[in-house]
C-alpha cells in the first residue's frame, strides 16, 4: 500500500509526458490565403494536452491526500511529486505558450523573419516552475499555505488557453492572438511562481468558516463561475485566487 501515492504521482507524470507528445505532434499543413502560403497547426491535439493537464491536476491533489490517509508520506514521495509537477505544470504550459506565440506570429506581416529567439521566452515558464518547486521542497513554511503561486494553478490557467481559442468566450481568443499579451502572461506567471507573496492552500485542516472563509469563497466562486463563464472561468478563478491571497493573506503566513 505504501507505493499507492507514488503510483498516483507517476500517473501525473505520465499524463504530462503524453501531453507533450500531443503538443509536439500537432499536425501541420500548408494553407494558401491571398496568394500567400502559411503553415497552419491543427489545434486538436493541443486540446487533448489541456485535458491531460486537468486530469494530472486532480491526481496531484489526491496523491498527497492518499499518502496522509495511508500514513505513508515520505521524502521520496515529496521529491517524486516535484519531479512530476515540473513536467506536467512546467514543461507542458511552456510548450502550449510556445505554440500560441508561434500562432500569434503567423499573423504578423513579417512572419517569415521570426526566429526561435522570439518564441524562447515561453520556455522561461518551465525554468521558473523548476526553481519554484525546488524552493518549495526546502521551505518548511509552506505546510499550510504557499509562498508564490503553485505550479498546478499555472498549469490549469495555461491549459485553458487552447480551449478559449477554440470556443472564444467573450472574445478572449482575440487577446491570446496578441504576442505582447502572451509575453505579458509569461513574465507575470514567472514572477508569481517565485514571488514571496503568501498564497491560499486548499488543504482544509478543519471546516470552521472562521478559519477557512477565503477557501470557501474560492470554492463558491469556482462552482458559480464555471457554468456561467465556461472556459473563461479558469482565468477568472486564477485572478480571484491571486487577488484574494494578496488582499487576505493566509492566517498561517502571519505566524
Amino acid at each position: 500500500m505504501k507505493q499507492v501515492p507514488n503510483i498516483l504521482t507517476l500517473s501525473n507524470l505520465f499524463c504530462g509526458a503524453l501531453a507533450i507528445i500531443f503538443i509536439l505532434h500537432a499536425p501541420q499543413y500548408i494553407a494558401e490565403f491571398n496568394g500567400t502560403e502559411y503553415s497552419i497547426t491543427n489545434p486538436a491535439p493541443v486540446y487533448w494536452a489541456s485535458l491531460l493537464v486537468v486530469i494530472a491536476g486532480v491526481i496531484d491533489y489526491f496523491d498527497g491526500f492518499v499518502a496522509r490517509l495511508l500514513k505513508v508520506s515520505s521524502p521520496l514521495g515529496r521529491e517524486l511529486d516535484s519531479l512530476a509537477d515540473v513536467v506536467t505544470f512546467g514543461v507542458v504550459p511552456g510548450m502550449i505558450l510556445f505554440r500560441l506565440l508561434r500562432s500569434a506570429y503567423l499573423q504578423q506581416p513579417d512572419v517569415f523573419d521570426v526566429s526561435y529567439f522570439n518564441l524562447a521566452p515561453a520556455l522561461l515558464v518551465p525554468c521558473f516552475a523548476a526553481y519554484r518547486l525546488a524552493v518549495f521542497n526546502l521551505d518548511t513554511r509552506q505546510s499550510e499555505h504557499f509562498i508564490g503561486v503553485p505550479t498546478p494553478a499555472v498549469g490549469f490557467l495555461v491549459a485553458s488557453f487552447p480551449l478559449i481559442m477554440l470556443y472564444n468566450p467573450y472574445n478572449l481568443a482575440h487577446w491570446l492572438e496578441n504576442i505582447w499579451v502572451l509575453y505579458g502572461i509569461i513574465f507575470l506567471l514567472c514572477y508569481l511562481m517565485v514571488s514571496s507573496h503568501p498564497m491560499i492552500s486548499l488543504k482544509f485542516k478543519n471546516f470552521s468558516v472562521k478559519d477557512n472563509w477565503p477557501r470557501f469563497l474560492l470554492v463558491a466562486v469556482t462552482l458559480v463561475s464555471i457554468p456561467v463563464l465556461r472556459y473563461a472561468a479558469v482565468p477568472f478563478i486564477f485572478a480571484v485566487y491571486v487577488g484574494l491571497s494578496l488582499i487576505v493573506p493566509p492566517k498561517s503566513a502571519e505566524k
